[in-house]
């Protein structure tokens, strides 16, 4: 049984996979077509066709490896100085960009002369590069908030879990009470187990971040009304001055860093609390902060990433995933013994944060990423903005072509990046049970 809900894991993380790329891919089709660029074709996947159909002058289909997608449009590159579309070279690099730049004319017909993209105006190209990553940003904004608001997530709460038997230290790393250490505050004032704490001094008590910051403001006498068995009931807490973790701002812990502050010395509860429209934006943009911080460090966990494929060190819960291993925790979510609406809301965040990568790592202004030709057509605007202001003759279109050897050079870069985190993803995954 257990291997049959990883496999159907697996299979609902794969559809999901597929209508990412496929909505990535409509974005860029629709605004090409908005703006009269002839598209070719429509593909979902890489390698052989396994099922495509045309319509209009464009094929749509499906491939047999599902770990990509592209539409093609003619003329993604202007011809050479020459005017001419295909001009030999005997240089490796030269052939490069000639390459390219005869294989954005294949399947010229006769009338494309004025459906091709590069004719196109830059900020009309900034809206068909951007369109594709931004779908994938709908996508995956929709979804958390979707699952935020109506099924919630796991958060703590302001209902006491454990209560501490005395006054340690965080720095100190230790659970047992010595026997020269104080009682907790907590333990002292009565505070239970099970209670919630619903106000301090009279204020009420909404949710656990205001609880925290409440806590570590006080200093001396206050009073605690918690809910007990369905009766509210006032507690007497005397909260002292102690070393308690440093927190980042979005309800974590910044390891290794310690301030002093008021405590009271109980650890909450977590349970799974629906979000206001409010709470969800703001989990919105704590999560799209992390996710460039990840990014912005992912050169730095290469190392670790290469001990955990060959040396055999633990692999990291932060570490760089690719799609082999986002699959398997998705076929891990479906063996957790949770119930079913906590492994369908688990998948959809899944789904959610596969598209929110893709929309950050899409949009670095490297070739051949949509991020590359977004960054070549406003370098266009602004020289020929520029050329204007000073009354210079208009420079034309910016060859991007004249930069594939560097787009093959980071093309080349990623693949060995992403062999790696297969490799990685295989012999040593990243587990979450």
């Amino acid at each position: 049984m257990t291997a049959l809900m990883m496999i159907l894991g697996i299979v609902v993380f794969a559809i999901g996979l597929l209508i990412s790329i496929a909505w990535h891919e409509l974005g860029h089709l629709s605004t090409a077509k908005l703006f009269g660029i002839r598209v070719p074709q429509y593909m979902v996947g890489f390698g052989p066709t396994l099922f495509s159909r045309k319509k209009g002058d464009t094929e749509y289909g499906i491939k047999a490896i599902p770990l990509g997608g592209y539409i093609r449009m003619i003329g993604m590159f202007p011809p050479g100085a020459d005017g001419r579309v295909e001009a030999r070279s005997t240089s490796p690099w030269r052939s490069m960009i000639e390459d390219a730049r005869s294989a954005a004319f294949e399947e010229l017909q006769p009338g494309d002369e004025h459906r091709l993209f590069y004719t196109r105006k830059p900020w009309k190209r900034v809206i068909v590069m951007f369109a594709g990553p931004f779908m994938n940003l709908v996508l995956a904004v929709a979804i958390f908030l979707g699952v935020m608001m109506t099924f919630g997530v796991e958060t703590q709460t302001t209902t006491v879990g454990k209560v501490s038997d005395c006054v340690i230290q965080q720095s100190e790393n230790r659970s047992t009470c010595h026997k020269d250490d104080r009682p907790a505050p907590a333990r002292a004032a009565g505070l239970k187990a099970g209670d919630k704490i619903v106000a301090v001094d009279g204020q009420p008590m909404k949710d656990w971040s205001t609880l925290q910051d409440t806590i570590r403001r006080t200093i001396g006498p206050a009073t605690i009304t918690v809910e007990r068995h369905g009766v509210r009931e006032t507690l007497h807490a005397d909260l002292i001055k102690n070393q308690v973790s440093k927190v980042d701002g979005h309800g974590g812990y910044v390891n290794g860093k310690y301030v002093y502050a008021g405590f009271l010395g109980f650890s909450p509860a977590s349970g799974i609390v629906k979000q206001s429209f409010g709470s969800s934006v703001d989990r919105m943009g704590d999560m799209m902060e992390q996710g460039v911080d990840s990014l912005i460090s992912l050169p730095s966990k290469i190392p670790a990433l290469w001990d955990s494929a060959f040396g055999g060190a633990p692999r990291q819960p932060d570490s760089p995933m690719g799609v082999v291993g986002a699959a398997r925790v998705g076929g891990e979510v479906f063996t957790l013994d949770i119930p079913p609406q906590n492994q369908i809301a688990m998948m959809l965040f899944l789904v959610a944060g596969f598209n929110l990568s893709l929309f950050l790592f899409n949009m670095l202004p490297l070739l051949p990423l949509d991020g590359g030709h977004i960054a070549g057509a406003l370098w266009e605007a602004l020289r020929r903005h520029t050329a204007r202001l000073v009354k210079r003759p208009d420079p034309g279109p910016f060859d991007v072509a004249k930069l594939m050897p560097v787009a093959y050079v980071v093309a080349g870069i990623f693949v060995c990046f992403t062999i790696l985190v297969l490799i990685a993803d295989v012999v040593n995954p990243v587990k979450i049970s």
